[in-house]
């Protein structure tokens, strides 16, 4: 990656699950910046490994990681359409899915901005109650909390 693109705030992370809230933060990105050049969009969903005992055989854990890659692939060219549907040039759209251990799910996203070195990371807010936040946590959050040298955009 370039020194130039270190630096700028044109290469956007937009981290999502499948929920309205992280579809509501791609089409925000596709309002604001669609028709706009000069940047580039990565749409990125990690897929949890989950624990080493929640299969009983390795073949039970390959056909859950492929039913859920099949699924996940298909909401994130979605996304990619919408964005290119607000007039991103298609060369500049990008998804990636990639299979990780996640102890925490904001964790993973930050290594994912860390190792490509986006200048904006855009996240959905999660729809929790304070209560439920409290206990549980919020990657939002935790997001806002840790991301350094970057900015972060919270949609609602």
């Amino acid at each position: 990656m370039t020194a130039d693109k270190k630096l700028s705030n044109k290469y956007i992370l937009i981290a999502v699950d499948e929920s309205e809230n992280a579809r509501r933060a791609v089409s925000y990105v596709a309002e604001l910046l669609g028709g706009v050049e000069g940047f580039e969009v990565t749409i990125l969903h990690v897929i949890p490994l989950p624990e080493e005992d929640f299969f009983l055989t390795a073949t039970e854990k390959g056909k859950w990681l492929s039913k859920y890659k099949v699924r996940i692939d298909a909401i994130l060219e979605e996304y990619r359409q919408i964005l290119i549907g607000a007039g991103f040039d298609p060369k500049y759209v990008s998804v990636r899915s990639p299979t990780r251990y996640c102890p925490s799910m904001a964790e993973c996203i930050l290594a994912e901005r860390d190792e490509r070195e986006y200048g904006t990371i855009v996240v959905g807010r999660q729809g929790l109650s304070r209560t439920e936040e409290f206990i549980f946590g919020s990657i939002s959050s935790k997001i806002v909390t840790h991301a350094r040298n970057c900015t972060v955009w919270v949609v609602e």
